[in-house]
């Protein structure tokens, strides 16, 4: 790799990353409406239930099942999200230091 090499990876690195951002703010908005969506159901259905306790927190459970779904299938694309932005940086810092390598044989 020669120097321009280096600085054009780092470069693209660095704006993949900024899109990562986003991606993660995103991300992390879809998951607090879908918590907001399951506390919701939850709630009105254990309100509307009759029955002892146990039984109403059950029914409750069952009516916000896909609501809970949506809930995990948005938390499991933060982490994606978050878990691609540590690579991305990983790779930036790899970048970072084959370019501190080559300056130091160039000083040689």
């Amino acid at each position: 790799m020669n120097p321009s090499d280096i600085i054009r990876e780092l470069a693209e690195l660095t704006q993949t990353n900024r899109k990562g951002v986003e991606a993660l703010y995103e991300a992390e908005t879809n998951l607090a409406g879908a918590e907001n969506r399951l506390d919701e159901i939850y709630a009105k259905s254990f309100l509307a239930a009759s029955g002892s306790i146990a039984e109403r927190s059950e029914i409750a459970k069952l009516e916000s099942a896909a609501a809970r779904l949506e809930r995990d299938l948005n938390k499991a694309q933060v982490n994606r999200v978050r878990t691609k932005i540590r690579v991305i940086e990983s790779a930036i810092m790899a970048q970072a230091t084959m370019s501190k390598i080559m300056q130091a044989e160039m000083k040689l």
